[in-house]
């Protein structure tokens, strides 16, 4: 196994070899949900807690329901009536939960760095469903897995990352991700939505759309993340989709079989033309959400196997 982390919270610490392990075995999920019967109990007598301290949809379900499809014992903590309201602080919550024996935790967190944190205070294995501005590693891994079963391959293919990359816990992720498999990667968006150490990342930079779609495989919008900016970052939503979202005229100077996606929700309009979202022959935005069952299916199994191990060693 190339996958021996006790935790998943972020692709930095991922070697190429484990990031594929985590999608190979992704692709044999993605084909068991198409099937009418989808349960395999490999987590069966497991417990698994999600914890999100940031509303999602998206993440949340998929979380829920491949831990439900895998047989464990799945809770969603209602953080709006816990006691992080009442003043309790993030390490006393690691302490509760770790009473209560979990297997996984799966934490959503406003902060950069309090999955870490928590990691560093529970007994389990935790999994890192996207902290502040820090990463979302599923996020990236479903993005891999949606990709290469798109263009066959996820290696040297030119991939634009465009919009809101300051502010973006995914682009990161992506961008760490499509980097360790030698992809030539671009970056497209207002120099006031690009991060000051864009430098160190070893990216083409570009702040007009047509230039930096010219000739790509993957076109990856990212939604604008507004109760993230602290100002005034783009003059009106309408400037910005006329020069940043993507419709049918800037998408024509990307290859002909250019794939487009975005991780969702979609500010239709804003980031992205409705037409081109819902044009089964260029979106694979739908895809996307599927792979991330799957993927999620994949990383619990793989951190249960290897959280059994160490936990066996430990009591011999």
């Amino acid at each position: 196994m190339s996958f021996t982390q006790k935790h998943l919270l972020g692709i930095e610490g991922l070697a190429q070899s484990a990031i594929l392990e985590i999608l190979d075995k992704a692709e044999k999920y993605a084909d068991l949900n198409l099937k009418t019967h989808k349960r395999v109990d490999v987590l069966a007598g497991l417990t698994q807690i999600n914890m999100f301290f940031e509303n999602s949809t998206r993440t949340q379900a998929s979380f829920e329901l491949a831990g439900k499809r895998l047989g464990a014992d799945v809770m969603n903590m209602q953080l709006q009536g816990s006691s992080i309201k009442k003043g309790e602080t993030l390490v006393d919550t690691a302490l509760t939960l770790n009473a209560m024996r979990p297997d996984l935790l799966v934490v959503r967190h406003p902060h950069s760095g309090a999955v870490d944190l928590l990691a560093q205070k529970v007994n389990c294995s935790v999994i890192n469903a996207g902290d502040g501005q820090h990463e979302h590693p599923t996020q990236a891994l479903l993005d891999a897995l949606t990709i290469r079963r798109a263009k066959g391959r996820l290696h040297r293919l030119n991939i634009a990352i465009c919009g809101d990359i300051a502010h973006s816990r995914v682009a990161r992720s992506n961008l760490l991700l499509l980097g360790k498999m030698e992809n030539r990667i671009r970056l497209i968006g207002p120099p006031t939505l690009m991060p000051s150490q864009i430098s160190e990342f070893g990216v083409e930079v570009y702040h007009d759309m047509l230039a930096g779609l010219k000739d790509v495989d993957v076109v990856m919008m990212l939604r604008l993340q507004k109760e993230r900016m602290d100002g005034g970052f783009i003059p009106s939503e309408r400037e910005y989709f006329q020069r940043y979202g993507l419709d049918f005229k800037k998408l024509s100077h990307a290859k002909d079989d250019a794939i487009v996606m975005h991780p969702g929700p979609m500010n239709r309009g804003v980031e992205i033309d409705g037409d081109i979202a819902d044009d089964v022959t260029r979106s694979v935005i739908q895809e996307q959400v599927e792979m991330g069952v799957a993927v999620r299916m994949a990383i619990m199994e793989l951190l249960s196997k290897n959280y059994s191990t160490k936990h066996k060693k430990l009591l011999s």
